[in-house]
């Protein structure tokens, strides 16, 4: 058979496997470069090297994927076949195989993205209407009496609040409005839990705080919290709200509205209510403070009463001295035959001005005694140590300087106050 040659061209090139699979290799990755991938997880395999190995399919197709040791940290669910995910990566050629696949350097649930930019949005248009406006959160109460929890009734939130609660403040009184914190409809129990805690009925009094509670988990786990309803109740609440929801690192719609975020609902239980321990310790301070206070009053007002019982008696004695020189003098001075019935006039009187002089010290005394009682006795009924005792306090600033308004206090402040049988700290919000 006679086979025409210029078919075959004699000058072109013959390639070797390697070189035909690099310049795939260097086509491929520079055509697509790094690329978000969605789909569903088969035959994963982690190695021994601590590679992941797997494959990313839909219905008409698949890839080859890895993920190469230290690419990512741990992820916080480990991967398994039939996960719905979304990788990003670069398209590579795996030479020895002549294989194409993704080398994964990012891996999240599917759908994920959605939620994000779904929470991003919301973000915009509540902060656009002033929901998160600093200006608008209120401080809380420095001692709550009653405290609504608005959380499910058997996660571990509850459990953790409880638990600082009872140890910081035994005399609390504590309303739980149970809810579901996860699922469809859960949003709509939060915001109707909220908006009953905030108005007072028949079922329960006032409260002095609302602690919204939930346990850590993903953007979805936390979802319920980031929607408009549960953002509008707790904006619309008259009542301060605590937001302590998920972990740290989580922040969902409810941190921004709420009046206060808390890390973890174990901090919300923390910053809401001092510690009975440190309560007690500054009241047991204000009340030697004041102890001391009044001895060191009472005490100078007995030195001032001596001082001038010791003066009165040096001047009375000094013009009863006086007196008797003069009458001495003008007794010499005259005859003493004509003037005997004056003289003898003049000694009577004398000594009854002697005797009135002598007896006017303890009188005087006497009377001051008197006055220094009543005093004390209006001091003992008016004085600090009893307005104390009536509910009042007095709160000064680390100079010891009075607060009389609220003008004389600022954020980050330390002020210390001190009420009947002590003193406490506190830090201004």
């Amino acid at each position: 058979m006679h086979v025409e040659t210029d078919l075959f061209p004699q000058t072109s090139k013959v390639f070797t496997v390697a070189e035909l699979t690099r310049q795939i290799r260097g086509t491929l990755e520079t055509k697509f470069g790094a690329v978000w991938v969605q789909g569903e997880i088969s035959n994963y395999k982690l190695h021994p090297s601590g590679h992941q190995y797997f494959t990313l399919k839909d219905a008409r197709a698949q890839i080859a994927c890895v993920i190469f040791r230290n690419t990512m940290p741990p992820l916080r669910t480990p991967l398994a076949d039939g996960a719905q995910v979304q990788v990003y990566g670069n398209v590579s050629v795996f030479e020895a195989r002549g294989q194409y696949q993704l080398s994964v350097q990012i891996l999240q649930p599917r759908g994920l993205g959605l939620l994000q930019a779904k929470f991003e949005a919301l973000k915009r248009k509540l902060e656009a209407e002033g929901l998160f406006d600093a200006a608008r959160k209120r401080a809380l109460p420095k001692f709550p009496r009653r405290i609504g929890i608005v959380t499910s009734p058997s996660g571990a939130a509850i459990r953790d609040i409880l638990n600082v609660l009872k140890r910081r403040g035994p005399w609390l009184q504590i309303v739980i409005n149970p809810v579901r914190v996860q699922g469809a409809g859960a949003a709509q129990e939060i915001a109707v839990a909220i908006r009953e805690l905030a108005m007072p009925n028949k079922n329960w009094s006032p409260v002095d705080v609302i602690v919204i509670a939930r346990g850590g988990g993903s953007i979805e786990d936390l979802w319920e919290f980031n929607e408009e309803i549960v953002a509008r109740a707790i904006f619309d609440s008259a009542v301060p709200i605590v937001s302590a929801v998920g972990h740290e690192i989580d922040f969902t719609i409810c941190d921004f509205v709420a009046d206060l975020r808390a890390p973890t609902p174990s901090a919300a239980a923390e910053l809401i209510v001092p510690d009975i321990t440190d309560v007690r310790r500054h009241v047991d301070n204000c009340a030697r403070a004041l102890g001391r206070e009044l001895f060191n009053r009472l005490r100078d007002g007995q030195q001032r009463l001596d001082h001038a019982r010791e003066t009165l008696r040096r001047c009375l004695s000094h013009k009863i001295d006086s007196y008797k020189r003069g009458l001495l003098h003008i007794a010499a001075a005259l005859q003493p035959r004509k003037l005997s019935g004056e003289l003898m006039s003049r000694r009577n009187r004398l000594v009854d001005l002697n005797r009135r002089l002598l007896a006017s010290p303890s009188r005087t005394i006497e009377n001051a005694k008197q006055r220094f009682r009543r005093i004390e006795g209006i001091l003992r009924v008016l004085g600090p140590d009893a307005t104390l005792r009536r509910g009042y306090s007095i709160t000064r600033d680390t100079k010891g300087n009075l607060i009389r308004t609220i003008n004389d206090v600022g954020p980050r402040m330390r002020i210390r106050t001190r009420v009947s049988d002590g003193e406490f700290g506190s830090e201004i919000l």
